[in-house]
């Protein structure tokens, strides 16, 4: 799989990385306090010291902010750990131990944070990284790239979250490589 942990709106203008940043972190103090689903747009901007507009100028609604926290917060494990995507060796079981941070990294923070559903965060994460790794190589015919991406990523999580669940869990390494023993074979299926 290759390097798909950069977004495709991604941005070097340093007033939208800042703007951005402080939205994700305004949303991210307000969970701490506040569920998700009672937290207004107004609410994020007034933390976050901006106006609604900038709110709209950057994100269509409160879930997109979140998709893209998930995306910075689950690109930062990965950068954090030193994990490369150079070739597709190795990328599954990378990816996974990255869910596996991330899963023990944010459901261990105080407040609301930690009770968000991630699935609906972290899936189609891990979707558009399956997605970009499997676009560099020929599908059996009939193969969907977005099923096959759905099936991987979902598969992934579950297994992960399980680990999480578990109490006296194995290293997140160990776990990592048992995810990428069960899964890589249903991805291996639908290459040519």
């Amino acid at each position: 799989m290759a390097p798909a942990l950069r977004s495709a709106n991604e941005t070097t203008d340093t007033r939208i990385l800042r703007s951005r940043r402080m939205l994700r972190e305004a949303l991210a103090r307000l969970l701490t306090k506040k569920e998700f689903e009672d937290i207004s747009v107004q609410e994020i901007a007034d933390e976050a010291t901006l106006n609604r507009a900038t709110f709209y100028l950057h994100y269509p609604d409160k879930n997109a902010l979140l998709q893209d926290m998930t995306v910075v917060r689950f690109r930062d494990l990965i950068e954090r750990r030193g994990i490369t995507f150079t070739d597709c060796n190795g990328a599954l079981r990378a990816i996974a131990l990255g869910v596996c941070d991330y899963l023990a990294e944010n459901t261990s923070c105080p407040g609301q944070l930690a009770r968000i559903p991630l699935e609906g965060s972290i899936i189609p994460v891990v979707e558009d990284m399956v997605k970009e790794g499997i676009s560099h190589h020929a599908l059996a015919p009939g193969a969907d790239a977005a099923i096959l991406a759905t099936i991987a990523a979902w598969a992934v999580f579950g297994a992960a979250r399980r680990w999480f669940q578990t109490p006296d869990r194995i290293p997140a390494e160990e776990m990592a490589a048992k995810i990428e023993i069960m899964v890589m074979p249903v991805i291996l299926s639908a290459h040519q």
